[in-house]
């Protein structure tokens, strides 16, 4: 029963057992929220997790590959956000240990999952707030930009994550709910 592997949602890696995993997310949203800050330890600590989950006591060499396969998959995905500026290298470091803990097939899941419920989120502040028109004209800018290879940021310091100026979510909050709902689903209905 504990170690056995639910068949699924395109990976092998959602167990029965991620309970162990799940744990790794509430400390990181709470940190995140409170201080814009998701600790090293954490995320490190989530890495080694990760891969010693799945290579040691499950699956050895295949386990390690795929572990090592989801850290890299979603340390370069994440990268790529972080270079246009709109995750910070705490965000990057939980979704790296997160592709770890779960492989490259479910870290996908939860990305598109996480990216549902940001987009949601992000809607409902934006409109709490009175600016969704000003946000869609951000979004056009920062397309513009991006066509012309310029990143938005430099033209627009609201649009930079590390301003003080920008308003967002806290994305180890959003991460951590994608990975709970996510992981949840997959317990919930086996797969």
């Amino acid at each position: 029963m504990g170690n056995q592997v639910i068949p699924g949602i395109g990976g092998s890696l959602c167990r029965r057992s991620g309970s162990t995993r799940l744990w790794r997310c509430c400390p990181s949203s709470v940190s995140n929220i409170r201080y814009r800050r998701i600790p090293n330890w954490l995320t490190l600590g989530g890495v080694v997790t990760g891969v010693a989950l799945n290579s040691v006591p499950y699956q050895g060499l295949p386990g390690l590959k795929l572990s090592l396969a989801g850290r890299g998959v979603a340390f370069g995905s994440y990268m790529l956000l972080y270079l246009v500026r709109s995750m910070g290298a705490g965000d990057v470091k939980l979704m790296a240990a997160i592709g770890a803990m779960v492989g490259f097939r479910d870290w996908f899941g939860i990305f598109l999952v996480t990216a549902l419920i940001a987009g949601v989120a992000g809607i409902a502040l934006v409109a709490a707030r009175g600016r969704l028109l000003r946000t869609f004209w951000d979004v056009c800018f920062i397309l513009s930009e991006l066509k012309q290879r310029w990143p938005a940021y430099v033209r627009n310091e609201e649009l930079d994550v590390r301003s003080p100026k920008a308003m967002g979510l806290p994305p180890g909050a959003v991460i951590g709910a994608g990975t709970l709902v996510f992981l949840g689903t997959c317990a919930r209905y086996g797969q």
